[in-house]
């Protein structure tokens, strides 16, 4: 009877605990390794939310606040990322294939090892971005204009 008491007493200590501890806590929604082809998920609170190893040949972010979200080891070729927030997102490994970012914020992604190849960047912000050197040169050749809302010059944040 005793060791009941104390269980019951660690599993309450154990829950205060990690009620009160924020770190613990999953913020976002878990699309890890799900397919979502063709999904609509445009203007969408979607900040720190996993996408990792997902699929979402084209997928619809457009508007969406992706900040924090995790895409590392997925697949969105030819997705719709237009004036959507992916500040701060890891991104590595990713196919990206002609995928639009138009008016989309990139600061401070992490996109090493994806691909970008045909992908659209007009007015994107890619400020502190890590990006692979041959998808900088290869976004470079088409890349225009200036963030809506930041004002960055596309061209220049990407350090072309």
């Amino acid at each position: 009877m005793v060791w009941l008491k104390r269980a019951w007493a660690l599993l309450l200590l154990l829950a205060v605990f990690c009620a009160g501890s924020p770190a613990w806590a999953f913020e976002g929604i878990d699309y890890t390794l799900t397919n979502q082809n063709e999904a609509d998920f445009s203007s969408r609170d979607l900040a720190d939310t996993s996408f990792a190893g997902a699929s979402g040949r084209h997928a619809n972010f457009s508007g969406s606040d992706l900040h924090g979200a995790i895409f590392t080891q997925a697949s969105f070729p030819e997705a719709d990322f237009s004036d959507a927030n992916l500040t701060n997102v890891l991104m590595d490994k990713v196919d990206f294939s002609g995928a639009d970012f138009s008016n989309a914020l990139l600061a401070g992604a992490i996109a090493s090892g994806s691909s970008f190849i045909g992908a659209t960047v007009t007015n994107a912000d890619f400020s502190d971005a890590l990006i692979d050197r041959l998808d900088q040169r290869s976004l470079c050749r088409e890349a225009s204009g200036s963030n809506p809302i930041t004002g960055v010059d596309t061209r220049s944040s990407l350090g072309c």
